[in-house]
């Protein structure tokens, strides 16, 4: 992290002075907001160059059968769009998830709540993260996770933001350590980070696992009970012959097809990609605005988003530390117990201590709460804590967030954890690590920022009716009868 973001930072700036020098500062022309993009390597459509599947194809269409199941939960409760939906921003709105042992398990969203009677019941959310948001999963190239602890060693970005290939593979947490503590290759990683991915959830017992089913010690002990599970039903055996040509049920086909759903989900055709293509009406003049602060360098009056939301997907795919709050359960880490210690995790390098991956900005108005913990609502409190973190966290709003985290006191330790963070962040910025910079911006200018980062949303996400093909209907195989039928508190349906 120390090394990567420098360099990147000295790669940007000489193309950013070009793009700026050459123009007069106060023009905010559709040419100039265009010059500077280019200049950055960016073209306004991430899936240039990558092959992706359509939700029509077969596997994608078992995959979908499989996410709405909740015959992948060991208890039966959850399914993989418990915390994932299409209508929620491919995650579940909720700052932090509820996994398995909800009131209601087809209760997706605002109202869902942990019940009383569960193991480990404290009245609020059960997972320790924010439910990262499916959402153009098929687009990451590096890492997966707010740790990054599904990574490939095939790809890292370059400056272009055009993966590279190594021939390597994807480390998991299911990797072996060699003497040097290095993670070697998962080698049922699968072909994608997807994929790769789809094979963990089912193992975490506070997101489908479940507290029972003791006798299954491993990872591989839980996948493999489930796909003798799907092999009992006729109609997923009939299923998996369709697409794979015979009937045999394996995880490893189970995380494919649950893969190629995910890589399906591909929502880029914004306002920018239309403004990037030629259309100098796609986005308005405060977004033209808002599109210059977030590219152009401080020392142009820029506020250098770009730095870490770099390339057509908006991130650098790698991991810093922002000080943003520790809300929740936690990961068990430090003094408290309830603190999350971020990619350090998974490196153990002090380096990487309360550094996350940096997420994609697209369709970011639709994926909030945004953070780790998911500990700010709106897109203008994480503009705001960016600015001065520390100032953000002292006049942190605890109303912000859903009464049963407060209520359990998942926040009492917030203070504390947090600032352990800031105090980590203050340490790199002097010892020259990158971070953030310190930024004084008017109101005015973050008004800017928030309708630059609307152009970035795909109106298909929100709209039910464009979504519909990835969800089931009536018309769709249930090959269990375990299907999750989602409904709103409202118990209407999703």
């Amino acid at each position: 992290m120390s090394k990567l973001s420098p360099v990147i930072a000295l790669l940007l700036t000489p193309l950013l002075l070009a793009a700026c020098d050459a123009i007069d500062e106060e023009d905010i022309s559709p040419l100039r907001v265009r010059s500077v993009a280019v200049a950055l390597g960016m073209t306004g459509d991430p899936t240039t160059e990558r092959e992706l599947p359509s939700i029509t194809d077969p596997k994608a269409q078992l995959g979908m059968k499989l996410f709405y199941s909740k015959a992948l939960g060991l208890d039966q409760d959850t399914a993989c769009v418990s915390c994932h939906h299409p209508v929620l921003g491919g995650g579940d709105r909720l700052s932090l998830p509820i996994g398995v042992d909800a009131e209601n398990p087809d209760l997706l969203g605002p109202g869902r709540f942990h019940t009383s009677t569960a193991p480990n019941w404290d009245g609020g959310p059960t997972v320790a993260r924010n439910a990262p948001s499916t959402f153009h999963a098929g687009l990451w190239d590096s890492a997966m996770t707010a740790d990054g602890r599904i990574e490939s060693l095939d790809k890292f970005p370059n400056f272009n933001g055009d993966p590279g290939d190594f021939g390597l593979g994807i480390v998991t947490p299911d990797s072996l350590i060699d003497e040097f503590g290095n993670r070697l290759v998962d080698p049922n990683a699968g072909s994608n980070l997807p994929t790769a991915l789809a094979r963990f959830p089912v193992t975490s017992v506070e997101d489908m696992r479940g507290f029972d089913f003791l006798t299954l010690v491993t990872n591989d002990d839980v996948r493999n009970e489930l796909a003798a599970r799907l092999a009992t039903y006729e109609g997923w055996r009939a299923e998996f012959a369709a697409v794979y040509g015979d009937d045999v049920i394996s995880y490893a086909r189970i995380a494919e097809a649950l893969g190629e759903y995910v890589r399906s989900q591909v929502f880029v055709n914004s306002p920018w990609k239309t403004f990037m293509l030629g259309d100098d009406n796609a986005i308005s003049e405060a977004a033209r605005r808002g599109a210059l602060l977030f590219m152009l360098p401080t020392r142009v009056d820029g506020a250098s988003c770009v730095t870490c939301h770099r390339g057509d997907k908006f991130s650098d795919e790698l991991f810093h530390v922002l000080g943003m709050p520790q809300i929740g359960r936690g990961k068990g880490d430090g003094d408290t117990g309830t603190d999350d210690f971020g990619r350090y995790r998974v490196t153990s390098d002090d380096l990487t201590l309360y550094a996350f991956r940096t997420p994609s900005l697209l369709n970011v108005t639709e994926t909030g709460p945004w953070s780790h913990a998911g500990a700010y609502t709106t897109l203008e409190a994480v503009i705001r804590h960016h600015l001065n973190p520390q100032a953000a966290v002292d006049n942190y709003d605890f109303n912000q967030l859903e009464s049963s985290i407060v209520a359990s006191g998942q926040t009492d330790d917030m203070r504390i954890n947090t600032q352990k963070a800031l105090d980590k962040l203050a340490t790199n910025r002097a010892i020259g690590v990158f971070s953030a910079p310190l930024l004084e911006l008017t109101d005015e200018q973050i008004g800017y920022l928030l309708e630059f980062l609307k152009t970035l949303t795909d109106p298909c996400t929100q709209d039910r009716a464009c979504l519909a093909p990835w969800i089931p209907d009536e018309t769709v195989a249930d090959p269990d009868g375990l299907r999750l039928n989602a409904v709103d508190a409202n118990l209407n349906p999703l």
